[in-house]
């Protein structure tokens, strides 16, 4: 089935969306995006995507950093993309990349008195981590400063930094990577926050250790805390922390909640998924495909009945 894209100003054939070799985003990185995942209800013949809102809201501030005017508010980037959606008609998990870039078509590092556009286009896309539980290393890529290039919002060249970490970590076997801090503290997955389970209790990364602020990772601690009970801790976390915590997983719009079976050749636990992380996979699911009543307004549902 074909796909479709938003791209100056219209809906294409995502085939004839493309753009010139000049393009001042695609030499320096001068672009910002999201990643949307609309999960498919089967029984409900219905596409839920998922917390669109704050998805762009992010996207905005993004645009506020890089100096990118769109003539779009929150909410229209959100009716454009489930009209987007609809018209692609797929009945299977899909995935949404809207990006804000620099579009003028001439060199020179800088974002000042240049162009700005907006594209969207929609794929099927399954698991991002395609195993039930990941086997990861602790990278040799460290996350940049904020100073350097801020973490909080998904600059398209911030990512060089997280694809040097994942292929390293591909190269050396495993299927994922950690990337820690300028300082030697943990900070997040290449694609991915992360959670450890220590005394009963969930740890991630605060937001001052150079992390992406996620969505999906917001959500894990609302769920976490309203439907399980769980203390939540955000600070910082140690290297060997991960060695010795008693359950871990990896959250993300792709990834969705991915167990960690071992970090660099050292069971975590008892190397299976843990019961908590277990939990919260089976509310997560249900939450993302509008199954759960208490959190239906995070689901944006894209078909009309």
């Amino acid at each position: 089935m074909p796909s479709y894209a938003f791209f100056h100003n219209q809906f294409v054939p995502l085939s004839e969306a493309r753009i010139g070799v000049m393009t001042q985003a695609f030499h320096y990185g001068t672009g910002v995006f999201e990643g949307i995942r609309g999960n498919w209800n089967s029984e409900q013949k219905q596409t839920y995507l998922f917390r669109l809102e704050e998805h762009y809201d992010r996207l905005l501030n993004g645009c506020r950093l890089l100096k990118i005017s769109l003539p779009h508010t929150t909410s229209e980037l959100c009716q454009l993309t489930i009209e987007l959606v609809a018209r692609c008609k797929f009945q299977e998990d899909i995935y949404v990349r809207p990006l804000a870039y620099k579009s003028t078509e001439s060199l020179g590092v800088r974002l000042h008195g240049l162009d700005d556009d907006f594209l969207a286009f929609v794929i099927p896309w399954g698991p991002y981590l395609d195993v039930d539980k990941a086997k990861v290393g602790v990278s040799s890529w460290r996350r940049p400063d904020d100073n350097v290039i801020p973490p909080q919002v998904k600059l398209t060249g911030l990512y060089v930094n997280n694809a040097l970490a994942k292929t390293e970590a591909i190269e050396n076997g495993y299927d994922e990577a950690v990337m820690l801090t300028p300082d030697g503290h943990v900070s997040e997955g290449t694609g991915e926050n992360i959670f450890l389970v220590t005394g009963g209790r969930l740890v991630t990364p605060a937001s001052y250790n150079n992390i992406l602020m996620g969505i999906t990772r917001d959500t894990v601690i609302k769920l976490a805390q309203n439907e399980l009970g769980i203390e939540v801790i955000e600070r910082q976390i140690d290297r060997g922390e991960l060695y010795t915590a008693e359950e871990c997983f990896f959250t993300g719009t792709a990834a969705h909640i991915t167990p960690v079976a071992e970090i660099d050749h050292r069971k975590i636990g008892d190397g299976e998924i843990g019961k908590i992380t277990g939990s919260l996979q089976e509310i997560y699911s249900r939450v993302i495909r509008g199954k759960h009543p208490k959190y239906l307004d995070w689901g944006t549902p894209v078909y009309k009945k």
